[in-house]
């Protein structure tokens, strides 16, 4: 699947949708278990890149999922993942004001950068 170079062409893409807080949400692929709520406990399986396809993070290449309580992260995962149900996979498209904004992250992520990640919803604790 061609990623996005900009956030004007991921809002394009087949079933995207575009929520208020201007994340760019689309499914690939549907689950059949719970949806979180944004206190819930989480296990996702993820890859982050930048618009130009740099990988800047993946779960996958360090062989393990992450597990994290939905309101510990930015904002665009809290919403985004509460969109989701366990087993399903979605592509999250994060303008800055929701990602990292004007700070940028631990000298990996630039002040003012949108975000793509894969996320694959693995489990919600307890549910």
């Amino acid at each position: 699947m061609a990623q996005a170079t900009s956030a004007a062409e991921a809002a394009k893409e087949p079933g995207a949708v575009v929520t208020p807080s201007g994340l760019i949400y689309r499914s690939l692929g549907e689950g059949a278990g719970a949806a979180p709520t944004s206190t819930d406990v989480v296990k996702v399986h993820y890859r982050g890149t930048f618009l130009d396809g740099r990988e800047f993070d993946s779960s996958y290449k360090r062989g393990e999922p992450i597990e994290f309580p939905l309101n510990g992260v930015i904002k665009c995962w809290t919403e985004g993942v509460q969109k989701m149900k366990a087993g399903g996979k979605a592509r999250l498209t994060c303008p800055p004001a929701i990602a990292y904004g004007e700070r940028g992250a631990g000298g990996v992520i630039p002040p003012n950068a949108t975000l793509q990640f894969e996320v694959e919803l693995i489990s919600v604790k307890g549910k």
